[in-house]
């Protein structure tokens, strides 16, 4: 055999093991970045719970009961916030690994301000990582994997993104509890109502009751007695009790709630009772306006004419609502009188 065809042989066996060390080399590693990089779980129709705490020591537990998603074992949870995160949990991926160069620093800045969440399925713990700031072109978000497993978290951070969405995800993962809580004050189909009381406290004479016999029999009743109602406004009023949420729940730290607890009196008290004799009470605070406001409005209002405050949940809660909402159910019972 010739050298030349000995050291032609030589080269190409040298390569083939080489090629087949990358080749095993790369199978390795790209099970790891594989395992690391894991982000998504897409059975979120399985997740029971949901656990969120960041470095400044909020957290937020959410949990699924035959009711729907209940926070921290004592209130009802948005449905939008609910929705966003379990769908950010089924589509995050990764949108590329962290540089070398920029590795070192992503991981200081995770350890330092971070959100952790946890992810039970079968009150089993099926993923965990942390969810870490925004790229510099807001198009990404750091994100690091623990193993559930060993309880390590990885080595490696990564960017990550939902496909088709031009955003960061860091604000999904939101671990302020006044946010997740849910802003439906009255919810009532119409034949569940047996009762609505308003009671008008600065023009008492136009308060009312409206009485539900049945949803073809109604009675309108005043201080001065029965009154006649126009039966098409009685049902479109009755009608407007569903789905009637606050804009915001106000945190029972905010001094403004130690104030209206102390010292302001309701302008209305709506008591809504049901078929079951249970009832449904919101109080409504006149909310004062400012110099911003009238300006808008080129007018002088002592009241804002766009929100108000209301208390509920039997006096626990408050809220801020908008008129544009709440100001069709405070009616006189002048609303209902027939047509001339």
């Amino acid at each position: 055999m010739k050298k030349s065809t000995i050291a032609i042989l030589a080269i190409l066996i040298a390569l083939s093991g080489i090629s087949i060390y990358i080749y095993k080399t790369k199978g390795t590693t790209s099970t790891l970045d594989k395992e690391a990089s894991d982000f998504k779980f897409k059975d979120t129709a399985a997740i029971d719970k949901i656990f969120l705490a960041d470095k400044d020591g909020k957290q937020v537990l959410v949990e699924r009961t035959k009711s729907g998603w209940v926070l921290d074992g004592k209130f009802h949870v948005r449905p939008d916030v609910i929705e966003v995160l379990l769908y950010t949990i089924k589509s995050v991926e990764v949108k590329s690994p962290v540089s070398k160069q920029g590795k070192v620093n992503v991981i200081k800045v995770l350890a330092a301000k971070s959100t952790k969440i946890e992810i039970y399925s079968k009150g089993k713990k099926v993923k965990q990582y942390y969810v870490g700031n925004n790229t510099q072109d807001h198009t990404g978000t750091y994100m690091l994997l623990t193993n559930i497993e060993t309880g390590e978290n990885y080595e490696e951070p990564f960017i990550t993104h939902i496909p088709g969405f031009d955003g960061f995800l860091s604000t999904r993962y939101n671990t302020n509890e006044i946010d997740w809580r849910d802003r439906l004050l009255i919810n009532y189909r119409p034949p569940q109502i047996k009762q609505i009381k308003l009671e008008l406290h600065e023009i008492p004479d136009s308060s009312f009751v409206v009485d539900l016999y049945s949803m073809q029999r109604f009675g309108l009743k005043t201080s001065k007695g029965n009154q006649p109602f126009e039966e098409g406004k009685m049902k479109q009023y009755i009608a407007y009790f569903q789905n009637v949420n606050c804009e915001i729940v106000l945190d029972k730290k905010n001094p403004l709630v130690d104030s209206l607890s102390k010292s302001a009196i309701p302008f209305a008290t709506l008591t809504i009772t049901d078929r079951n004799n249970g009832t449904n009470v919101c109080e409504f605070f006149h909310k004062y306006s400012n110099a911003a406001k009238n300006e808008e409005y080129n007018k002088n209002y002592t009241y804002d004419p766009d929100e108000l405050y209301v208390r509920y949940n039997n006096k626990k809660d408050y809220g801020i609502a908008q008129f544009y909402v709440f100001g069709k159910i405070l009616q006189t019972y002048t609303y209902f009188s027939p047509r001339k």
